[in-house]
């Protein structure tokens, strides 16, 4: 192997990770803006309906975190790669590190204690069910659940009597009943009665099993990502795998510019000259001696190679 084709391989290689990681992270910032714009349009259009002050019910939130996220870790990396600044691209290593390794304690959290974790659900579906005609967004969002999971309420269709509408100690045509989401379609297609669920609350379950889904969503949406562990592993690697790409190629970035800036910064002391200032011409240099001249002040590295040249060329 040659020494230029040597040189050209390391060079090479610095490109493909430099721009592959500039790919990467514009693309991901990219994606992170444009989740941010939909999140800033889709909070404006909550705060104009808004009648809850809690923030843990608006998909809006949830979307400005993760733009903002995704925007800001995204552009670190972007700059880091694009300027070879290795503070950014520490930086930019370590928090998508801490995203990923909490991202991966999260799984295994809900994974060990599921019991626990499905507690905390259930109290948030309740409070979101006590207010589910004051909050359109998680209004569509139970409603679709339910109907695309077949289940009703958090932990059972009995959740939906801390509803002030369709508690059983209210008065009128809700009372003591579900909305109609949470209905059995005996026939696909069909126009479903929205009273359907009338007084579905006072009876037990096994009076019900033909009118209303009386499993809670928690449960279905449990049963479903088990039973499909096809799906849920590719939405587990969807969302891990780009950041263990990203993790990588940053590090890589990383140890090849601290290679390349330790061998600019280690000078072989035994090749250098000894240079008598005193005696060099700094005619023309001015009185800052910064003037340039053709041909320089001082040779440098001049072979016996280029001096046989020279000679040859007066010759």
């Amino acid at each position: 192997m040659t020494k230029e084709s040597e040189g050209k391989e390391p060079l090479l290689y610095y490109y493909c990770i430099k721009f592959a990681l500039s790919a990467y992270s514009t693309l991901f910032s990219i994606i992170g803006l444009v989740i941010l714009c939909i999140g800033i349009y889709a909070e404006v259009e909550r705060q104009k309906h808004r009648t809850l002050e809690g923030i843990f019910l608006a998909p809006a939130v949830v979307l400005l975190l993760l733009g903002i996220t995704m925007f800001a870790v995204s552009f670190i990396g972007m700059v880091g790669s694009l300027r070879d600044n290795r503070t950014l691209l520490k930086m930019f290593f370590w928090v998508l590190l801490v995203i990923f390794i909490t991202e991966v304690l999260l799984i295994f959290t809900e994974i060990i204690f599921e019991n626990k974790m499905n507690a905390v659900f259930h109290s948030n579906i309740q409070e979101g069910i006590r207010h589910y005609y004051d909050d359109l967004d998680f209004k569509n969002i139970l409603d679709f659940v339910q109907e695309k999971f077949s289940c009703c309420g958090g932990d059972e269709y009995k959740d939906w009597n801390v509803n002030q509408y369709h508690s059983c100690n209210s008065s009128g045509p809700l009372a003591c009943g579900v909305p109609y989401t949470c209905c059995i379609k005996k026939v696909p297609g069909e126009v479903i009665n929205t009273l359907c669920g009338y007084k579905t609350l006072e009876k037990e379950r096994l009076q019900l099993v033909d009118i209303i889904h009386v499993r809670g969503c928690i449960h279905a949406v449990g049963l479903w990502f088990k039973d499909n562990f096809e799906v849920t592993f590719g939405i587990v690697c969807t969302l891990l795998l780009p950041q263990v790409l990203g993790l990588v190629m940053a590090r890589l970035y990383w140890r090849k510019l601290d290679d390349i800036y330790c061998r600019w910064d280690t000078v072989d002391f035994k090749a250098l000259e000894v240079i008598n200032f005193k005696a060099v011409d700094l005619t023309g240099a001015g009185w800052c001696l910064c003037f340039p001249r053709e041909g320089g002040y001082i040779p440098v590295n001049v072979t016996d190679d280029d001096d046989d040249d020279e000679e040859a060329f007066i010759g």
